[in-house]
């Protein structure tokens, strides 16, 4: 039995970092995916009103809320094998380009992402819930008038601005390059949260085949950006860190 227990939403990048986390360090965990449309109260109840998003993981007793808590707290709990340099002044860069990329990159691709599944109801319904039943898929099918506007303003998932967000995404690419170094690796000379950090967060638009979760219904326009950022040396880069590093789950049955 395990007092580890994260709650999370299957095809979000935010949760992608915590579970790699978790998965990266062998943390044996329960996974619980709560019904779209209830996550933010599961977070409510279990924050105490601190967060209405997940990830939430319960630790050993306490709750830790957002994917860059979790991963601190989970590097005080077993810094071995570690996510954090142990050089401070390599810490505190790659602590600085996880920061970045948690801003200046997840949301905005998000937002590009939605934008255009929002229009398909299947492919709302394979992005929220890839591994369900076909009855909870229909049921959230039929959902889609009430949980398509919700959507669209909670992550500002609109057409309109999708040109603006596809732009930031393109920046974060750039960015994620121009940082590589030599040896492959966003600081020093091995995998670190930074790493950790960019592969996660590029997914699902970049869609490596060792990311869990993955939608398997895309709009046209998401295929042709993902082409384009996979043909990049930041596209490669995802998929090697991925097939580097990803490893095995560390979930265990409820």
């Amino acid at each position: 039995m395990t007092d580890v227990v994260l709650w999370h939403i299957e095809v979000s990048h935010y949760n992608e970092k915590a579970r790699w986390a978790l998965d990266y360090k062998g943390i044996p965990h329960v996974r619980k995916a709560p019904l779209p449309g209830l996550t933010g109260l599961w977070s409510g109840v279990l924050t105490r009103g601190k967060s209405r998003r997940v990830p939430v993981l319960r630790l050993d007793g306490r709750i830790v809320h957002d994917s860059t808590a979790i991963i601190a707290a989970l590097e005080e709990r077993q810094p071995d094998p570690p996510l954090y340099p142990a050089d401070p002044a390599d810490r505190a860069r790659a602590l600085a380009l996880e920061d970045f990329f948690d801003e200046d990159l997840a949301p905005h691709m998000r937002s590009f992402m939605f934008a255009h599944t929002l229009r398909s109801a299947d492919g709302m319904a394979d992005a929220l819930l890839p591994n369900a039943s076909p009855t909870r898929r229909n049921l959230l099918r039929m959902s889609m008038p009430l949980i398509r506007p919700v959507v669209r303003s909670d992550l500002k998932a609109s057409i309109k601005s999708e040109p603006e967000k596809r732009a930031k995404v393109l920046a974060a690419m750039d960015r994620l390059e121009s940082e590589l170094g030599p040896s492959g690796y966003l600081v020093g000379d091995s995998f670190t949260v930074a790493d950790l950090a960019a592969s996660a967060l590029f997914t699902p638009l970049i869609a490596p085949p060792g990311r869990p979760y993955l939608p398997q219904n895309v709009a046209p326009e998401i295929q042709a950006f993902r082409a384009e950022l996979e043909a990049r040396p930041g596209g490669q880069y995802v998929h090697e860190m991925y097939r580097r590093h990803r490893g095995t789950s560390a979930e265990i049955a409820r």
